[in-house]
């Protein structure tokens, strides 16, 4: 891992400050130097070790990311310098290679993980719930928060199921340095996922 870490954190939609915040406490508690930084345009990517995608409304962020050609310049970043990525709930649909029920004409994705996602599996905004989850390489349980999360239908070749809700739904994956989480880590005060993120770059 670099000793001096930029973490940009993409400022579309969702809840940006919340991980700029826990980035910033993460970078701190790991001994490091570095900052975590608004990402609004392509510009902006320039200089940064790692890139976090928030949730937010999927379609919506889809729109702005291809409009302002960051899509395409975060997917040429993943695929020509192996930029490692977290995407939390709709970040999580962004990384992914399929997505169940939409066509690729509807919404682009960065096809960067070998995964399928369901968008919205348990209901509305109402239906939004904690729960206690096992993740692979954390030592206690981490208290996830779900808001009209997707869920990783299945994963294939390189990509690992890093969590599964009630060992049924996948709801955490893994492939090389692309981490997709249904749901949102920034919402609480452990700090423990936005420290794996950093502890692979």
């Amino acid at each position: 891992m670099v000793k001096n870490i930029n973490i940009g954190v993409v400022a579309v939609q969702g809840a940006i400050s919340e991980h700029l915040s826990a980035v910033k406490k993460a970078i701190a508690n790991l001994g490091l130097n570095g900052q975590a930084v608004s990402v609004k345009n392509q510009k902006e990517l320039n200089g940064i070790d790692g890139l976090i995608i928030p949730g937010g409304e999927s379609t919506t962020i889809f729109r702005i990311l291809n409009q302002s050609e960051l899509l395409s310049a975060i997917s040429k970043l993943i695929k020509e310098n192996d930029l490692p990525v977290m995407g939390t709930c709709a970040g999580c649909i962004l990384l992914a290679k399929d997505i169940v029920g939409i066509d690729s004409i509807q919404i682009k994705t960065l096809q960067a993980m070998n995964m399928q996602v369901e968008r919205n599996v348990f209901g509305r905004q109402r239906e939004s719930f904690e729960k206690e989850i096992i993740v692979n390489g954390l030592s206690t349980p981490f208290n996830a928060v779900f808001i009209r999360a997707p869920v990783i239908t299945k994963v294939w070749d390189n990509c690992t199921a890093i969590s599964k809700l009630d060992n049924k739904k996948i709801i955490a994956a893994r492939q090389n340095k692309c981490l997709a989480l249904s749901f949102h880590p920034e919402l609480v005060n452990d700090l423990r996922m936005h420290e794996y993120f950093l502890n692979m770059i």
